[in-house]
């Protein structure tokens, strides 16, 4: 399979799954057997995801992507026991972060929400013109990319996040606040624009918010 295929949901599927560190090993750049050149496709997403687990909480170390070609069988066993001890060192995932599992899970499945999104940011905003290691890596660790991407992500991630705990009761702003570690003047700026979308709906009897159904 070309690792162009490799999408950001199936890396942070696995993560969700329980996975303490995620390897992708792609053809090498610029010697790729077909026109479309996935494995820049591959390098972008892992680019794209590491600032994702870094916005999580999550060391983006545990994801690596590494190019070879078939014929480096011998790289391929290097690399692979070089992570493999990388990530026995950082314990099981959310160990060395500080964090619960649950709170893990938790905030993979509202990133998960976000890929389509992310995709279409992607091609729109995240597109390197150029097909080069170098250009990749410039692009992707500037920090203009950064500044747009954590103005972007930050903001779908804390409505998702939100829209995810509402699913489990109705919550005031303040409740919320609490439970996610948000400022309860962004969740109420949250909340205004998610109820003009029809997200959800504020209860004035019961003085919170809760989800539209569909």
């Amino acid at each position: 399979m070309c690792s162009g295929r490799v999408d950001i949901e199936f890396i942070l599927r696995a993560f969700a799954g329980g996975q303490d560190g995620v390897f992708i090993g792609g053809c090498k750049l610029d010697e790729c057997n077909y026109v479309t050149h996935g494995n820049y496709d591959a390098l972008s997403n892992t680019y794209l995801t590491k600032k994702i687990l870094k916005h999580l909480g999550i060391n983006p170390d545990r994801l690596r992507i590494e190019f070879m070609s078939g014929a480096d069988g011998q790289l391929l066993a290097e690399k692979t026991d070089e992570f493999t001890h990388q990530i026995k060192s950082l314990g099981p995932l959310g160990s060395s972060e500080g964090l619960k599992k649950e709170e893990v899970t938790f905030n993979l499945e509202a990133a998960r929400k976000l890929v389509p999104f992310m995709r279409l940011v992607e091609r729109e905003r995240l597109r390197v013109p150029v097909k080069s290691k170098k250009a990749y890596k410039d692009f992707f660790e500037s920090e203009e990319t950064n500044a747009l991407f954590d103005k972007i992500f930050s903001e779908k991630l804390a409505v998702s996040r939100i829209i995810r705990l509402l699913k489990t009761a109705p919550l005031s702003t303040g409740a919320i606040a609490e439970k996610l570690g948000l400022k309860p003047s962004d969740v109420s700026r949250h909340m205004i624009s998610s109820s003009r979308h029809g997200m959800v709906r504020y209860d004035t009897a019961g003085k919170c918010y809760t989800l539209v159904q569909a």
